[in-house]
């Protein structure tokens, strides 16, 4: 907790304690995640403000997002009018769509996700992150539901198929919950009270077995990318096998899982 305490003290405060920085101290004594008391966080060089509560950005996600801009990164770098559509879906914060534009000059994403609150959020990240209103579009949708291919608006081609679909959906079991309830919270590996009691459950939990979003996503991703097309999405490690039997069952035909900076699955890579 040290380590917390001096670190808002030197972001939120620059180290100029006063009533408001007490505040804050019981705040984070009482499990409030640190990041949330501060206000932001940093994710690939972007500011990604905190203020409407949504998913904290996680380093694993932090480590494959920067591994797929990367690789995106290079292989149309040399490409000057090249321009790629990327999707963001389960948006959230917006942390992964303003990482793409702000690395990605020739990209223009699309941020999807089902949450007002979280669609505001959105907003507020782009406006701190200086990122060009013509370079993206904020839409609700419950998955693809409200994405379409009809129209274009605000110089941005919302209904047209994608290059990179990204996606982080809710993927974790309510047994887990259970179980953790069960156990009292001493399980290795369950779900810290501070992120059950601060983060929005509507983006952690993915039904019974974790898997409902990823279902709903998976079943209709590869309609809405062009040809050789790619999908990235985050899952849970033990889940592994479950996607790769939806993945069959769904006929899509190539696919890798790779893993995160703690030798983890972490993501998946589809491509169409």
């Amino acid at each position: 907790m040290k380590r917390e305490v001096s670190w808002i003290l030197k972001e939120k405060f620059n180290d100029n304690p006063n009533g408001q920085f007490k505040k804050d101290r019981k705040r984070l004594k009482k499990g409030e995640p640190v990041d949330y008391i501060i206000g932001f966080k940093e994710f690939l060089g972007c500011r990604i403000d905190l203020s409407k509560k949504p998913l904290i950005p996680r380093p694993e996600t932090e480590f494959w997002v920067q591994k797929v801009i990367q690789e995106i990164y290079y292989k149309c770098d040399d490409r000057q009018n090249y321009s790629i559509r990327v999707l963001d879906m389960f948006a959230g914060s917006g942390c992964i769509g303003i990482a793409i534009l702000k690395h990605l000059p020739n990209a223009k994403v699309v941020f999807a996700d089902n949450s007002k609150k979280f669609l505001e959020q959105i907003k507020i990240n782009c406006k701190i992150n200086k990122i060009p209103k013509n370079r993206y579009k904020i839409i609700q949708s419950d998955v693809f539901s409200n994405i379409t291919f009809t129209s274009i608006l605000q110089s941005i081609e919302v209904n047209v198929k994608y290059d990179y679909i990204f996606a982080n959906p809710p993927y974790i079991a309510t047994t887990t919950l259970l179980r953790r309830k069960l156990r009292k919270g001493k399980g290795k590996n369950e779900i810290q009270e501070s992120v059950l009691k601060y983060e929005p459950h509507s983006a952690l939990f993915g039904g019974k077995d974790g898997l409902f979003y990823i279902r709903k996503f998976l079943a209709k991703a590869k309609n809405f990318l062009k040809p050789s097309g790619r999908i990235f999405m985050e899952f849970d490690s033990l889940q592994k096998k479950e996607i790769e039997n939806l993945l069959e069952e769904l006929k899509y035909k190539n696919w890798d899982f790779h893993k995160d900076q703690y030798r983890k699955s972490r993501y998946l890579v589809i491509v169409i």
